[in-house]
């Protein structure tokens, strides 16, 4: 099983400003180290990991992890999509066989229409000639803008991460579901089954609660455009990462052995153009 969906950090206060209030267990480092040990929990084989900080340090920081180590086999970074200069940090960074996509935290910024701005498109819009994804991390009431964002660019590869982050803890799946099926009706777009449970009570979910989310995106994206990830260690805040990789096994108990294989590693391996780690390699 690969978690397509995961972060690593050296902690400090400047960085990660948004670690506060019941976030303060994130506020020290999460290493190899410990990532080591909680695929290990899980059962997980191969990770991909995602910037949690919009600087290019970062980046290069994550793909030198990624490189001295097999069980990395993707990076999701960030680059300064809207700088007029993009290109020389994309040509750069894409000799890197192991980076495999881009991220902006587009749910933090002030404007919601954000990701519609001219710039930021031209940006996006240089990731295709790299082959490189485009990691789409919004709440629901993004999805109005990200149907428009991603019908721009008809060609590059979007993934959605956390099920685009629906109101789980009010119980609420309108209009967030609807607005899910509109958007997986584009083929270019695939989808993370992850980030579920701290949108939900952090203390009191149920595997029933996120049931209905969970029927909702196998529904509109099916196996073919769903991949497994489990956001630690954020998700720490709400589970440990065994409890979450049990439950997904659980939750795609019943599906066929191709459609779990699918959704397990498949899904990305083919998004993100995963290559087999050197261990897999020799057996």
């Amino acid at each position: 099983m690969i978690d397509a969906h995961h972060h690593l950090w050296k902690y400090n206060d400047r960085d990660y400003a948004w670690m506060s209030g019941a976030m303060e267990p994130l506020r020290r480092d999460f290493l190899v180290a410990d990532l080591s040990e909680a695929i290990r929990s899980g059962g997980v084989s191969g990770t991909v990991v995602v910037q949690a900080r919009q600087t290019v340090e970062e980046t290069e920081w994550l793909l030198a992890l990624a490189e001295a180590n097999d069980c990395i086999r993707g990076v999701v970074g960030w680059v300064p999509l809207v700088d007029a200069g993009v290109a020389s940090h994309l040509e750069r960074f894409a000799r890197h066989p192991k980076l495999k996509g881009m991220r902006h935290v587009l749910h933090d910024e002030p404007d919601d229409g954000y990701m519609l701005r001219s710039d930021f498109n031209r940006g996006v819009a240089l990731l295709k000639e790299f082959r490189l994804t485009y990691d789409i991390l919004i709440y629901e009431r993004h999805l109005p803008q990200t149907l428009e964002f991603v019908d721009r660019h008809p060609n590059q590869v979007f993934i959605v991460d956390h099920i685009a982050k629906p109101r789980i803890k009010d119980r609420l799946l309108s209009p967030w579901r609807e607005r899910i099926q509109e958007l997986a009706k584009r083929e270019h777009v695939y989808c993370k089954i992850s980030g579920m449970l701290t949108e939900a009570d952090w203390k009191r979910w149920t595997p029933e609660e996120l049931k209905p989310y969970f029927d909702t995106v196998l529904s509109a994206f099916l196996p073919a455009r769903l991949m497994f990830g489990t956001d630690w260690p954020v998700l720490t805040l709400a589970s440990d990462y065994a409890t979450w990789a049990h439950m997904f096994r659980q939750a795609i108990a019943e599906l066929s052995a191709m459609e779990k294989e699918r959704i397990s590693e498949g899904t990305a391996v083919e998004a993100y153009r995963l290559q087999p780690c050197e261990v897999e390699s020799k057996r």
